[in-house]
């Protein structure tokens, strides 16, 4: 049965996820510049004439929002189903590729064609058995290519329920083992460009803003204030217990992290409330950086989501 099965979902590599699709609106400023508050993105080629934007949006201008794209096509709907009535019930995004290939300014107009590039055999993993599927939408402006964008799924059946659960580790690589590293000595370590001094995090192979590949280390102080958070209350995932806060700290030194919110009760967590930086024990042999809310803080009005 399980070969037979994947021969089925063999059949669906190559067929078209989306044709013909559209962006719902022409490149833009103003989507330009939420894009880069959100990100504390503040690179000068991304504002004023001659703007571009910025290359990780690539796939923002092909989303379809909550009224979706009439261009999906439904052999993706039907490779899910069948899927689904494998047992492969459960869905997680696992990564991303992106290759640009042009720069995106505002008033292109955005054209897209996807196809369900591959379908893997059946994997095992620690969240379950399941098969990872890789969708591959190439990115048009103006009629003329600009970028491809890989996306992959896992679609899984849960694993039983363990009687103990522990915290999903990190992914640690070259790019970022020194930042672990630091963890681990309870120092939280910023990368800093040797070329132009700027600042960065997360941990990247080179410099944003110059591209330098060289760079050095700063130690966070410690203080920070919850510039954005969200209130988890599903999924529900082994090792934690919703509902709970998860903010995106400003640290003092004016990079952002995503971290836990520790000290107050998830729903008093409230924008501008400053925290600090502590580690905790999150099982046996893992300890991970949080945020503590400092005590005196008087919540305004009420933000996050």
């Amino acid at each position: 049965m399980t070969d037979e099965l994947y021969e089925r979902l063999k059949a669906y590599e190559g067929r078209a996820a989306a044709t013909g699709g559209a962006g719902k609106d022409p490149v833009n400023a103003p989507m330009i510049r939420h894009w880069c508050e959100a990100m504390g993105d503040t690179n000068p080629a991304y504002t004023g004439p001659g703007a571009i934007a910025p290359p990780t949006m690539l796939q923002v201008w092909t989303m379809g929002g909550l009224s979706g794209h009439t261009s999906r096509s439904g052999a993706y709907d039907e490779l899910f189903a069948l899927l689904d009535g494998a047992g492969f019930t459960a869905v997680v995004a696992t990564d991303c590729e992106q290759e640009y290939l042009r720069d995106l300014r505002p008033g292109d107009a955005v054209t897209f064609d996807a196809v369900i590039e591959s379908v893997s055999p059946r994997k095992t993993t620690k969240l379950g058995a399941g098969h990872f599927v890789t969708t591959r939408t190439d990115v048009r402006a103006d009629g003329v290519l600009a970028g491809t964008h890989r996306f992959r799924i896992l679609k899984y059946a849960p694993a039983a329920p363990r009687r103990k659960h522990s915290r999903p580790r990190p992914v640690i690589n070259r790019d970022n083992a020194g930042f672990w590293d630091g963890v681990a000595a309870h120092r939280l370590l910023i990368q800093r460009c040797t070329g132009c001094g700027t600042l960065r995090f997360p941990w990247l192979p080179g410099c944003d803003t110059c591209g330098a590949p060289t760079w050095d280390t700063v130690e966070a102080g410690g203080e920070g204030t919850v510039h954005s958070y969200v209130v988890m209350h599903h999924p529900p995932f082994p090792a934690f217990d919703p509902p709970y806060a998860v903010g995106l700290v400003e640290l003092a030194e004016g990079v952002r992290m995503v971290s836990g919110i520790t000290g107050v009760p998830y729903d008093e967590v409230r924008i501008g409330m400053p925290v600090r930086l502590e580690f905790l024990r999150v099982d046996e042999d893992l300890e991970l950086p949080f945020f503590r809310a400092e005590a005196g803080f008087e919540a305004g009005a009420r933000g996050g989501a």
